[in-house]
């Protein structure tokens, strides 16, 4: 399921290694990305700053967030490793991690899903052709809930409380680079934590309380744009549709709605995932947005939450100077992201023309690397 999108990279070397853990965890993603868009349109309409806010429909939010997207990634992550079986083990895995953290466990449940298909796939192994006939089913379903069981146990209790303080180490290494001055070089923590779906965690938890304490003082605050700017994200996307894999290029049209429009930045982390040097784009772009902020003395006056262009408009404060700040800052991340990122994606030229395949239907091949290295990665390629 996982190569439909990232196909495996050639090579033993460490950037293949990163490469094919990349392309596992959108691969967990990438088939789900359908619910993130309807947990992402859900969240811009019905919240209490959103389109069309409603009390009650905006309580399907935090269910969504908290418990259906990591319970779908874990089952995902599970049939990725050993089938139906393995789907069924990770989700009931997943179920442990997620009570036992108190922020949506994503990194969590790509972890403890396929780990728990794995013990599970291990099992089968040597039980295979020992099991007396009559007794397979038995064995099946018993083996599958004592493993899902024991891994929802062990979720809950030892790898929930490792994820939350992971994310505490985040959110103090950016609390650091705030206490010392250095704003531009919180994107260097906050870009790759945020791919790592702990930008709600490091916003909410670390830079708002912060920033709301800085308003009250000054009327606005330029830390609730380091997380919640989009022009990175934004223009991460673009590189894609102008220079991604073929494939993928139709994807990103409404994944930059859902992102630029509607404040959905878990929507393009996947992308990311899927080449994990497109990090550097989002960096690059996180680096300059920051610097042109703390330049200009640019702020917003509360948290922009989602994170879209329409709360940047409602959050700006008066005043010519602060609007230029803010939105020439905003762009320029979204433009010095999109060069970085085509740079990065060949600017299009890594790709194969087009061939026909086998049975009428259009291939094509693209390795997966950067111009000027030693050899490329594993060709792309969409041909059945």
């Amino acid at each position: 399921m996982a190569t439909t999108y990232t196909p495996e990279p050639a090579g033993s070397g460490l950037r293949a290694h990163v490469q094919r853990l990349g392309g596992k965890m959108a691969g967990m993603v990438m088939p789900n990305i359908g619910a993130f868009i309807a947990w992402g349109l859900i969240t811009a309409l019905f919240i209490p700053t959103g389109w069309l806010p409603n009390k009650d429909l905006g309580e399907l939010v935090d269910p969504m967030i908290k418990f259906l997207l990591p319970l779908l990634i874990g089952y995902t992550g599970g049939r990725m490793v050993h089938g139906q079986r393995g789907a069924v083990v990770g989700a009931v895995a997943t179920v442990g991690i997620i009570v036992g953290a108190d922020v949506p466990m994503f990194l969590g449940a790509m972890i403890i899903g396929p780990l728990a298909a794995y013990l599970l796939k291990l099992f089968d192994g040597l039980v295979q052709d020992r099991v007396r006939a009559g007794f397979e089913m038995l064995v099946d379903n018993f083996s599958a809930g004592i493993i899902g069981g024991a891994m929802a146990v062990a979720g809950n209790r030892v790898i929930g409380p490792v994820m939350n303080t992971f994310t505490e180490w985040a959110g103090d290494g950016v609390s650091r680079l705030v206490d010392h001055d250095v704003l531009p070089l919180t994107s260097l923590v906050i870009e790759p934590a945020k791919v790592l779906f702990l930008n709600n965690a490091i916003n909410h938890g670390v830079l708002s309380p912060l920033g709301v304490q800085q308003a009250a003082e000054h009327g606005k605050s330029v830390l609730f744009m380091l997380e919640s700017n989009p022009g990175p994200g934004l223009g991460v996307l673009l590189a894609y549709w102008f220079f991604g894999p073929r494939r993928l290029r139709p994807s990103a049209p409404a994944a930059i709605i859902i992102h630029f429009f509607g404040g959905i930045h878990e929507i393009y982390f996947p992308y990311i995932l899927m080449k994990p040097r497109m990090i550097l784009a989002a960096m690059a772009g996180g680096v300059t947005g920051v610097s042109i902020f703390v330049a200009t003395g640019a702020g917003l006056v509360a948290v922009p939450s989602p994170g879209s262009i329409f709360a940047y408009l409602a959050e700006t404060p008066r005043g010519v100077g602060t609007w230029i700040g803010v939105y020439t800052g905003l762009f320029a991340s979204a433009a010095v992201s999109f060069g970085v990122g085509a740079a990065l994606l060949g600017f299009g030229k890594l790709a194969e023309p087009r061939t026909e395949g086998a049975d009428g239907e259009d291939a094509e091949t693209a390795p997966d690397a950067e111009a000027g290295e030693e050899a490329a990665d594993a060709r792309e390629t969409t041909a059945h």
